[in-house]
């Protein structure tokens, strides 16, 4: 934008320093003055020939006017105006709206006058010497069959483009090889009758292969109709849409996304400003090559060069670009292509639209899967030496089984030699009484119950001496653990009594029902009573006590043993169940090692503590069976 500094008159002298000033400000500023446009506005008049949104010519000027802008070193004043006699398929006087234009430049001319499409050029060609008989004039966006060259002058400059039909057919016969019908849609204005003459011409050659309809005479609505039902094989060229046989203008692109909408064949067109989802593509016109040619002879004009020295080669069709989704729509291979084609609108696969991401998923899945490699290598490595050392504390359980019954020999044989001297004596006392004459029947028959009753209870010591004794794996059953502790009781009380220890058991009213192995259990409950023995054989007769307890505590079956021993040394309370621990000259220390592991085997816990009075006390906790009631 230029400006304007007025100064008054009375003071002159200072109005010519302060634009010396001003002039070396703005050279030392950056972007000099010099580069700005200046100057007055340069008056453009635009003529558009349907009117301002009818394509393809809207989309030809709305980019010369952008190039324009952009290239301009001027201020520009764009003036549009619509001759809309064009639209009509039989136009009316002209006469007004040259009056009109006439009244409004009369004034001033414009600078330089550009027609938009044949009609608006025929028109400013004819009533040139009314209206701008001085004005340059560009007259773009024409075909060239449509300029009348008898009425050009020097003052006129052409950029037109060249429609090959016969170019544009062929394409469409090797992209699909197959089509059989061409219909050709196209308008009813004298403009769309023109070229309605023109492509029947340069479709003649092409009438032995193909059989081409034409939908110039009918109504938009009819061409949508049938558009519908097209037989297999057959393909729409889309030419102009102005204005339809019924006189119904079209405007935009509208009437085209109808036709998409409903057809069910692909649309071919060779109008670029068509080319925007609706159309298949082929060789079409480029606009911004137009739109360049135009806008570089207007400013060259404006600029002071005669317009008859500017000339242009008619613009052919530029390279075939095709919409890659109309493609997959109508499976259009690629290899059908003319070549130098370029494909627009590809969606990128989902490599290509998210490859770094996917290569980087991709890397963390490989890291992770090693890394779960590994691990599940680690975990069955693992759970082979679980396996193992639990082989190895089953074996090193089953020797300390043997240690203990070992421990409990004396009892063992003075309960096994109880019933059996009884079982003697019984049968010696019945043989004599079969000696007599007239032996005493019932009395035998007591005898015999007594034996039955001996060998029962001999049986029962064998019972429980295998049972502690047998190597079997680890097997989890449901087992009461009152029953359990009552066996290992029964199995001790002898010993216990041998080396006048007094043994008790106090078993809770509670249905204390668990999973877990009974000859390991038994076990534990053997161990803690042996050492609790050995614990209170140095006390005095009186106070060797040896208390073992069941409870229900919470979701828990709770065993308690107690002893009146010594009790535990602070400082080893810690360390009573790690292995090779031990304060007996001859322990081993493997004993309460594998107590606890035999415990938490079975999900349990067990602790160790000092009793207030005196004694150690062992409990441990094993979890109630899922399913059982825990109320006492």
């Amino acid at each position: 934008m230029s400006g304007h500094l007025q100064i008054g008159a009375i003071w002159p002298v200072v109005a010519v320093r302060l634009c010396v000033c001003l002039s070396i400000l703005a050279a030392m500023l950056p972007g000099s003055a010099s580069s700005a446009p200046h100057g007055e506005p340069k008056r453009v008049l635009m003529l558009h020939s349907f009117g301002r949104d009818f394509r393809p010519w809207s989309a030809y000027a709305l980019s010369i006017k952008a190039a324009l802008e952009q290239q301009s070193p001027w201020p520009l004043d764009i003036q549009e105006h619509n001759l809309l006699t064009a639209r009509f398929n039989n136009p009316g006087p002209e006469a007004p709206f040259v009056d009109y234009l006439r009244s409004l430049y009369a004034g001033r001319q414009p600078d330089i006058v550009l027609s938009i499409g044949a009609p608006a050029a025929l028109f400013v060609q004819k009533y040139r010497g009314q209206l701008f008989p001085d004005a340059p004039m560009v007259l773009t966006a024409i075909e060239q069959r449509l300029v009348d060259r008898s009425l050009l002058t020097d003052n006129d400059t052409v950029i037109a483009v060249y429609n090959d039909f016969s170019a544009f057919f062929g394409s469409i016969l090797q992209v699909l090889p197959d089509t059989q019908t061409i219909a050709v849609v196209i308008g009813a204005s004298p403009l769309e009758k023109f070229w309605l003459g023109e492509a029947k011409r340069e479709a003649k050659p092409f009438e032995n292969r193909v059989a081409f309809v034409w939908y110039a005479d009918l109504p938009f609505e009819e061409v949508l109709k049938q558009a519908r039902v097209l037989p297999p094989h057959t393909v729409l060229f889309w030419g102009l849409m102005s204005v339809d046989a019924a006189g119904v203008a079209h405007e935009g692109d509208l009437a085209l996304r109808s036709l998409h909408a409903v057809a069910n064949a692909p649309i071919f067109s060779f109008q670029e400003a068509f080319f925007d989802g609706d159309t298949v593509g082929g060789p079409m016109h480029s606009i911004a090559e137009s739109s360049r040619q135009t806008a570089s002879a207007t400013i060259r004009i404006l600029g002071g060069e005669k317009p008859g020295n500017i000339k242009v080669q008619p613009i052919g069709f530029a390279s075939p670009k095709y919409d890659w989704r109309q493609m997959q729509r109508w499976d259009i291979s690629r290899s059908n292509l003319p070549p130098g084609s370029e494909v627009l609108f590809r969606e990128p696969s989902i490599w290509e639209k998210y490859g770094w991401q996917l290569a980087l998923i991709g890397g963390v899945i490989l890291v992770q899967g090693v890394l779960i490699s590994g691990l599940l290598h680690e975990r069955q490595r693992r759970r082979l030496a679980e396996v193992e050392s639990r082989q190895r504390m089953a074996e090193l359980a089953h020797v300390n089984r043997y240690a203990a019954v070992g421990e409990l020999t004396t009892s063992i044989a003075h309960e096994l030699n109880q019933p059996l001297g009884s079982i003697l004596t019984n049968t010696e006392t019945a043989e004599s009484i079969l000696k007599g004459s007239s032996p005493n029947l019932d009395e035998l028959r007591e005898i015999l119950a007594d034996i039955r009753r001996d060998d029962l209870r001999a049986s029962e010591v064998i019972r429980r001496l295998r049972g502690v004794l047998k190597k079997t794996p680890f097997e989890m059953i449901e087992l009461d653990v009152n029953e359990t502790v009552r066996e290992v009781i029964g199995f001790v009380s002898a010993l216990a009594h041998g080396r006048e220890m007094q043994l008790s058991y106090a078993p809770t009213s509670a249905d204390l029902r668990i999973k877990g192995d009974p000859v390991q259990l038994q076990q534990v409950i053997l161990n803690l009573i042996i050492n609790a023995m050995d614990a209170i054989s140095e006390a005095e007769p009186r106070k060797r006590e040896i208390s073992v307890i069941t409870n229900l505590s919470g979701a828990s079956a709770e065993i308690r043993v107690g002893d009146t021993g010594p009790g535990i040394d602070a400082e080893n309370l810690k360390k009573v169940f790690d292995p090779f621990f031990t304060t007996k000259p001859q322990g081993m220390g493997m004993g309460l090692a594998i107590v606890r592991t035999i415990v938490e085997a079975h999900h349990g816990k067990i602790s160790a503590e000092n009793l207030p009075s005196g004694g150690a006390l062992f409990t441990i906790k094993l979890p109630i069976a899922r399913g059982r009631s825990i109320s006492a």
